[in-house]
């Protein structure tokens, strides 16, 4: 028997001499050595098959091909006769992978790293791919500002082959920025310029922000931040001449030092127009937003290029070029611009293609769609259609590309890439306040029931006095013009005995609601529902309110609103059916449902208590809200609200149909619904809040982000002023306000000041406010610290 060994490389560099072996049919393979590696896995690389006619550069090509896989330490090749015997030595697995001193990231995190890397448990172990393990680490701790980070590896052998990998991480302290410096810097401030920056020295919101750890794309981004301030503020020649990081050898700290130029501040001189002016020169002239005799400013300059070719594209010319050359006076420091405008062919619109949708249905998206296919395409339709599927609040991100066809010329696609997001919500509330101590609420919605963009919400209330229950359900798109459905029930329960007020109210309802749209932004909505409400009082009591002994005795009792001297005779349950009829406008222009920075919100509505209900009244009500960008990430909110209501065929408006002020939504630092006309109890001298017929609210509230976290929209908080009051009818005020006697009038308009916070966490959102009443008076209920909590599910 005849053994030719031809051992790893040696057999590509000597295929002749005592190695070398003439050429044969291969009869049979044979592995030898293998433990995990299937032979079917062996056979798959092997370049050799039964039947071959094995020769020395196949011989070569095998070895060099199995090495090639990684899971072979040593590969030989060896001859018996018309069979090969290909002779492996595994590489060892890895069994395991720890981790010692490990602060900083989650194990699976960081295994996770490492698998992507190619070095995980049950792959085969190599020293190369180890050392790539340990960069990767490195990486993943540089990220996080720890550049004195040490790891050192032990690997340990076990039984069958096998390693288990050990890392043991020294991970020091993050690295801080201990100073910025910007070098040129002669027209502003230094520390101005420093507050553009996402990157900052350590401050008390560090820890959360972590703006104090360098990152080389927060950098980037601050630089860009700092060319765009002095860019539309004239300096037409600024530049950004170096920037150098540098670390203490300690790898401590960090110092930032950028050099700039300023250069001249520039006027503009004058704006031509050049090109295809498909419309009259005045047309484009109305969109530009720079005009000559102004400071330069790169933004308006883009505004105004781009305003003229939005017109443009909502005339079809989707791929319109717009471009503006400049030239220099420098003696003069004046730049004049000629605009060019070339708007290319007309297109229209083959498709519209929607994708990442996971869950919602297509149908849903293309509810809200306005660019139509086989139109013209409009890039202000285009727009509006990503700001409808944006406000359903359904995705996290909506994105909108427009390419041209392949081999057309006047074509595009409309693609619209979501990424859904959870729609469901539990939100808490709790309030302290004198009357009611804690008082907890909350609520659960889905908004995107299975994807179909119907909504459902369930909300609980409860408290020493007030508990309701409610459950909402709306399909925005019962129609395919857009009208929306809606059912609504509730039951509610109000017991203030607690604070020994003999009385108790019970009321259940449903109703059925309709919203038609009349415009874009604008809807009419429409609603009948069923309520019935039962009163329970104790007449005999004398601390029971006049206001419910009057209504039990007209709607249950004698059939007068005048209380009788035998209160005995007043009924002490009182029950009646309502059927009111609602309509009402909605106009909503704001740029965002969650964070608006512009446009406004008005709601006016009309109720209205049908024959054949037990009560005739009425009520109207009008809010008209507004956003107001005062700077780049400072927001001023607006808000009024007005509402009045009266009772027919000489009743009076049921007390559960009052309006009430005070708390949170209208006039903070002052006690939910604590505001307006009140009794005061003839035992206990409380004063019982009675709600009234006449309400008017307003609020401003500036918001902002807060100091130390740069532009993250997350954490906001600002000032507000609150002012609001109810008002009773003037028919309905009886007595003298004084103990066990009359309705009082609770006086002028309240007012309060205070700071406002939300913070989008990770555990939900969180709103606290902190608000000091500015005329309070002796019997008013305050609440100074309110604050609500909530998750998406």
């Amino acid at each position: 028997m005849m053994k030719n060994l031809l051992a790893g490389l040696i057999a590509t560099l000597f295929v002749t001499g005592a190695s070398a072996f003439e050429p044969f049919i291969v009869k049979d393979i044979r592995l030898d050595g293998i433990q995990r590696t299937e032979a079917g896995t062996v056979f798959s690389y092997l370049p050799i098959k039964v039947g071959d006619t094995m020769t020395n550069d196949k011989a070569a090509q095998a070895i060099k091909t199995l090495f090639a896989t990684g899971f072979f330490k040593d590969v030989r090749i060896e001859i018996d006769g018309d069979v090969v015997i290909v002779a492996l030595e595994e590489r060892p697995a890895i069994a395991q992978i720890d981790f010692v001193g490990l602060k900083e990231f989650d194990k699976e995190q960081l295994t996770k790293g490492l698998k992507e890397a190619g070095f995980a448990v049950s792959r085969s172990f190599d020293r190369s791919m180890l050392e790539r393990a340990e960069q990767e680490l490195k990486r993943q701790y540089l990220t996080r500002g720890k550049y004195g980070v040490v790891i050192t590896t032990t690997v340990t052998p076990l039984e069958r082959n096998r390693v288990s990998i050990n890392f043991n991480i020294n991970e020091g302290d993050a690295a801080k920025i201990k100073q910025i410096n910007i070098v040129g810097a002669n027209s502003f401030k230094e520390k101005d310029l420093l507050a553009l920056f996402q990157l900052q020295t350590p401050n008390w919101i560090s820890w959360y922000t972590k703006n104090d750890q360098y990152s080389k794309q927060k950098l980037a981004a601050d630089l860009e931040a700092l060319r765009s301030y002095y860019l539309n503020r004239g300096y037409l020649e600024f530049n950004i001449d170096s920037t150098q990081v540098s670390i203490s050898p300690d790898k401590k700290d960090i110092f930032i030092t950028i050099s700039i130029v300023e250069g001249d501040r520039y006027i503009v001189s004058s704006m031509k127009l050049a090109g295809d002016l498909i419309l009259p020169e005045d047309e484009f002239r109305k969109a530009m937003k720079i005009k000559p005799g102004d400071v330069f400013s790169r933004e308006m300059l883009n505004e105004s290029t781009k305003a003229i070719s939005d017109k443009l594209s909502a005339m079809g010319y989707a791929f319109a070029n717009v471009n503006a050359a400049p030239e220099l006076d420098k003696e003069k420091r004046q730049v004049a611009f000629t605009v060019f405008v070339d708007p290319g062919k007309r297109v229209y619109v083959r498709r519209i293609n929607i994708s990442g949708n996971t869950k919602t249905r297509d149908e849903v998206i293309r509810q809200e769609v306005r660019q139509m296919e086989g139109a013209w395409y409009d890039d202000g339709r285009v727009k509006l259609s990503r700001e409808r599927i944006d406000k359903t609040n359904y995705f996290g991100e909506v994105n909108v590309e427009t390419p041209p066809v392949p081999g057309t010329t006047d074509q595009v696609d409309v693609d619209i890439h979501v990424t859904e997001k959870s729609t469901g919500s539990i939100s808490l509330g709790a309030g302290f306040s004198q009357s009611e101590k804690l008082v907890l609420s909350g609520s659960v919605s889905q908004a995107n029931i299975f994807g179909s963009g119907k909504f459902l919400a369930l909300q609980v209330n409860t408290g020493t006095i007030n508990r309701t229950l409610g459950i909402s359900y709306t399909n925005p798109y019962f129609t395919v013009d857009g009208v929306s459905q809606g059912f609504d029930a509730y039951y509610k329960k109000t017991n203030p005995t607690s604070l020994d007020y003999q009385y108790k109210t019970v009321s259940a309802g449903g109703g059925i609601r309709f919203g038609i749209p009349i415009a874009e932004k604008q809807s009419i909505n429409f609603g009948l529902a069923i309520d019935q409400t039962k009163v329970e009082i104790d007449p005999t009591d004398p601390d029971t309110p006049t206001q419910y002994l009057r209504f039990n005795n007209e709607f249950c009792g004698s059939g007068s609103s005048t209380i009788p001297a035998n209160l005995s005779t007043i009924p002490t349950s009182c029950t009646n059916l309502t059927l009111p009829l609602t309509v009402g406008w909605v106009s909503d222009t704001k740029d965002s449902v969650l964070s608006p920075t512009r446009g406004a919100l008005q709601k006016a509505n009309v109720e209205f208590a049908l024959p054949g209900g037990d009560l005739k009244f009425y009520r109207l009500s009008y809010q008209h809200q507004r956003f107001f960008p005062v700077t780049q990430n400072m927001v001023l909110m607006l808000n009024g609200e007005l509402g009045y209501s009266k009772g027919l065929s000489g009743q009076e408006v049921p007390f559960y149909k009052n309006f009430y002020a005070g708390g949170v939504g209208s006039v903070r630092g002052y006690d939910t619904a604590s505001l307006g006309p009140y009794e005061i109890a003839p035992t206990t001298g409380d004063e019982v809040r009675l709600g009234g017929t006449r309400r008017v609210v307003f609020n401003a509230e500036l918001s902002m982000p807060l100091y130390g976290f740069g532009i993250d929209k997350s954490v906001r908080w600002g000032p507000f002023f609150d002012a609001g009051q109810v008002y009773g009818d003037s028919d309905t005020q009886t007595g003298t306000c004084n103990v066990g006697g009359g309705i009082c009038d609770q006086g002028p308009i309240r007012m309060s000041l205070g700071l406002a916070a939300t913070w989008i966490s990770p555990f939900g959102p969180l709103k606290f406010s902190i608000a000091q009443p500015l005329n309070d008076e002796k019997n008013d209920k305050l609440q100074v610290f309110q604050f609500q909590m909530g998750q998406t599910f």
